[in-house]
């Protein structure tokens, strides 16, 4: 009897999850689609909807759609079922509670420290932002004909790429997090390795420039020795040093770093969404009076409604019962695609004005007073979980006083500075920029005296940091920044 339930229970899940899953999906990409792009899902949605149609802009009987309906046939109860989308939202929140679940298994986020709250927030980044990358390589493990355990690693792997298309974890840590065996991660490493396009999954950028080379056929050819071997000389484009290494002519050893430099060193980044695009900024904070206002854009959201042709069928009575279950199916995702998009704008506008409160000195001074937060902060306090803030603020911008940023800038870990306060990692990127712009030009500050100038603000950081921050401004180490007169 007890395993008769559980079949039952289990089979009944099932079904409910493939029935709904059609409108999580819907409800989902609203939330996570740029302003400028939302028109075109919502407009692809009435193209499959016959129910549903658009109010003229002028139309001033706009109710709202998820209201009562006098005219709809059917009894009190029928109409409470088909407003009632707790389900639908229930199983949203269900998968926000599993990747809880996942992240609480890895560790928890250390928001001012080390590099476990960065990474975990580039966790968060890649749910979305990674979507179209994760669906190929997915593709092509389907393809790939391999055991459930092997997949499952897979999936795990594919997730945590970053938007290079590089792995972020190691094997040891992907077992440790999903419980499988080393073996299968490894596995399912070597095989991600596999795929197009090639440098995919690998570690680091010289893994990945090999992984190409080998692709060409040319793993063993000059141009791979080069990188294989003498990889920081490279970097510092040291060719009569790399020449003399390698007893080649300078010339040859020129024409392979021509070669390497024809590489993609981010294979990843070909399917993000062109960095070149026109945006339009979803909210806009303004200063009214002595508050911060927010506005939400509306331009590009159509004012919808059910038809009241198909209500007035439903209520005449004549149509077959198939008839009447298919258009009160598509009435009610009509209204739960109306109820999605005010979700959207009413997510939207909470997690403003949680940023304000916690950046408020940003937006009345500017970037040097960003401070550390993370989606885990305005989770708690907006009470959502930090999937949904992550799928909320994806490819969305606000404009502030300062200028036009996208949300995820406002998000970032930091340090505890010896004062007590709080300084985002992006303030101290400007404080290193600051640095050396007054530099003396002919003793260019190292990295180790950019780290003991910091010190010296109460700012506590690593050489190794200092030296990544300096690499992702753009600036070249003490040495190549040397003028002389």
């Amino acid at each position: 009897m007890s395993g008769h339930g559980i079949s039952q229970d289990l089979r009944q899940r099932q079904s409910q999850q493939l029935v709904l899953a059609p409108q999580l999906r819907q409800s989902l990409k609203i939330l996570q689609v740029a302003a400028l792009d939302l028109r075109s899902v919502i407009q692809q949605e009435l193209q499959n909807n016959p129910t549903l149609e658009e109010m003229p802009t002028d139309d001033a009987s706009f109710e709202n759609e998820t209201g009562t309906d006098n005219n709809e046939a059917g009894d009190a109860a029928e109409k409470r079922e088909e407003m009632d989308f707790s389900k639908e939202f229930e199983i949203l929140s269900k998968l926000d509670d599993d990747w809880r679940d996942h992240m609480s298994s890895v560790g928890g986020a250390q928001p001012y420290t080390n590099e476990d709250a960065e990474k975990r927030q580039h966790f968060f980044d890649s749910l979305v932002t990674e979507a179209s990358l994760q669906e190929h390589l997915m593709g092509q493990a389907a393809l790939a004909d391999i055991d459930p355990p092997t997949l499952n690693a897979m999936r795990h792997l594919v997730g945590s790429l970053d938007d290079h298309g590089f792995l972020t974890q190691t094997p040891a840590d992907v077992a440790l997090q999903t419980n499988l065996p080393l073996e299968t991660v490894q596995a399912a490493v070597k095989l991600l390795k596999t795929f197009q396009p090639p440098g995919i999954g690998s570690q680091n950028l010289q893994e990945c420039l090999l992984a190409q080379l080998a692709a060409k056929g040319r793993g063993e050819s000059l141009a791979a020795r080069i990188v294989r071997d003498h990889f920081a000389l490279l970097t510092r484009r040291r060719i009569p040093e790399i020449a003399r290494k390698l007893g080649a002519r300078m010339d040859d050893v020129q024409a392979a770093i021509e070669d390497i430099g024809v590489l993609d060193p981010a294979p990843g980044r070909r399917f993000a969404e062109d960095s070149n695009r026109v945006v339009s900024a979803d909210v806009t904070v303004e200063r009214d009076g002595g508050e911060w206002k927010i506005i939400l854009n509306t331009d590009y959201i159509p004012r919808l409604r059910i038809s009241n042709t198909y209500r007035d069928l439903i209520a005449k009575g004549t149509l077959s019962k198939s008839e009447r279950d298919y258009l009160r199916e598509h009435i009610r995702s009509g209204k739960f695609l109306i109820n999605s998009i005010q979700q959207r704008q009413q997510t939207i506008e909470r997690i403003t004005r949680e940023i304000i409160k916690v950046q408020g000195e940003f937006f009345e001074q500017g970037v040097s007073k960003l401070k550390p937060l993370t989606m885990t902060q305005i989770a708690e306090v907006v009470g959502v979980h930090e999937t949904t803030v992550s799928r909320a603020i994806a490819n969305k911008y606000i404009k502030t006083p300062h200028g036009v940023f996208e949300f995820k800038y406002f998000f970032t870990p930091g340090y505890q500075a010896d004062s007590g306060a709080s300084v985002s990692n992006t303030s101290v990127k400007e404080m290193i920029n600051d640095l050396i712009m007054l530099e003396d030009k002919a003793h260019p500050l190292s990295d180790q005296e950019i780290v003991t100038k910091l010190q010296e603000k109460g700012i506590n950081i690593a050489r190794r940091t200092v030296a990544k921050y300096r690499e992702e401004l753009g600036v070249l180490p003490s040495n190549l920044r040397r003028e002389y007169g």
